[in-house]
């Protein structure tokens, strides 16, 4: 099988990791410039044209700020960190929902979600054959409280944010992910079927032949986004902590891959190792092998921040990993994404709020949701567009707060 061509090849130069770099007097462009949700969760028609380079959203908990951030993110990289199903993003009551956008370039991109069904995306009118296509138009980056269980939470919680980061990197890495994890389902469901052993040994070579094929490619893309994410993450864990420990990040991949990146060699790893694992597989009823069992292991001074690091560290070393998100998509793609905080500041102390601010600065278009405007003081607030929510509804702001 031919190797796949490098996708990274093309990438800039790695920067240092001597000082972080995003500019808080930066100016960035609106490139996300009118949103309309139509039966979007609570949201039963919005529509909303952004003014200005931050957009503050200001309501109670329970009012629907998040499922505004929400549809952005869902628009920039179809996946909602929130639901992996689409029948909990259309309004209770009705059939499907919509969600549009206006992007810098003068693109209108469209998500169609129904309740029964597949999904239709479509740009400026035309319905694209696959979703991916949407992928690229609206590169976006989410910051919410649920982010801030990156340190302490499952192996899965960090798979599924490395799997963002790459995504927004590479749109072809969406079709890999899906394509592995239908794979996945599929081989489980062999597991449980009463095959004679012929048979069922000659289907599981077919299955694993495909598996290492399509793991390989995902474990390639997974260590590279954290090579080079690693030296920004260190460099803005030191920015915004003032401390003396250094933050470190390593792969910990779910199959045995030696050596330098090979694909080729990578590959006949990880067919040996899933036929290895037959006999195992049989008996727990799963795949013990393959990136499905992926790690990502955050480190400070070495140690296990999950175990040791305090509150504060851990609320430090997300910042920090979500700067170094941001940072990397826009080096590598030439462009500053979108910046989703949603309702984030609460969980932070006001240092921790007020070195965030000021690190992203105008460089990015920001789009915030805040219970009220008490964060947000000086420039931050002055040139933003505030509206405020009210049970799936946007109003004028009251300019007493």
């Amino acid at each position: 099988m031919a190797s796949e061509a490098p996708p990274w090849n093309q990438y800039p130069p790695e920067r240092g990791a001597d000082g972080a770099t995003l500019a808080a007097h930066r100016p960035g462009p609106i490139r996300l410039q009118r949103l309309e949700l139509l039966h979007f969760r609570n949201l039963q028609r919005l529509e909303l044209d952004l003014e200005a380079p931050r957009l503050l959203v200001i309501g109670r908990n329970g009012e629907g700020k998040s499922n505004l951030l929400e549809s952005v993110e869902l628009l920039g990289s179809l996946r909602s960190h929130r639901t992996a199903s689409d029948r909990d993003l259309v309004q209770h009551g009705q059939a499907s929902a919509r969600v549009a956008a206006l992007s810098l370039e003068g693109d209108r991109l469209e998500l169609d979600l129904r309740r029964v069904g597949g999904r239709q995306v479509k740009r400026n009118g035309k319905v694209l054959e696959r979703q991916s296509d949407l992928l690229g138009n609206l590169r976006c980056v989410g910051f919410s409280a649920l982010d801030l269980e990156l340190v302490r939470g499952e192996p899965a919680l960090r798979r599924h944010w490395l799997d963002r980061v790459v995504l927004q990197l590479e749109p072809v890495y969406s079709e890999l992910l899906s394509r592995y994890q239908r794979l996945l389902r599929q081989r489980s469901q062999l597991l449980r079927k009463g095959l004679a052993p012929s048979q069922r040994d000659s289907l599981l070579d077919a299955f694993d032949l495909q598996m290492a094929v399509i793991g390989t490619r995902l474990h390639r893309r997974r260590r590279r986004a954290l090579n080079r994410l690693a030296p920004l993450a260190g460099a803005w864990y030191r920015q915004i902590s003032d401390a003396q420990e250094s933050l470190s990040i390593d792969y910990r991949s779910g199959s045995r891959l030696e050596g330098e990146e090979d694909e080729a060699l990578w590959r006949e790893a990880l067919l040996i190792q899933l036929q290895e694992q037959r006999r195992d597989e049989w008996r727990l009823g799963q795949c013990g092998v393959g990136p499905h069992r992926d790690d990502v292991a955050l480190l400070l001074d070495g140690q296990p921040a999950r175990r040791y690091a305090s509150a504060g560290q851990q609320r430090t070393l997300v910042l920090a990993l979500k700067l170094a998100e941001l940072e990397l998509v826009a080096e590598v793609c030439g462009q500053p994404p979108l910046l989703l905080l949603d309702d984030v500041l609460a969980e932070l102390d006001p240092v921790r709020q007020e070195r965030l601010l000021m690190a992203v600065g105008q460089g990015h278009q920001c789009l915030v949701s805040a219970t009220h405007l008490g964060a947000f003081t000086g420039g931050w607030r002055h040139h933003s567009q505030v509206v405020e929510m009210q049970a799936g509804v946007l109003i004028p702001h009251a300019t007493s707060d």
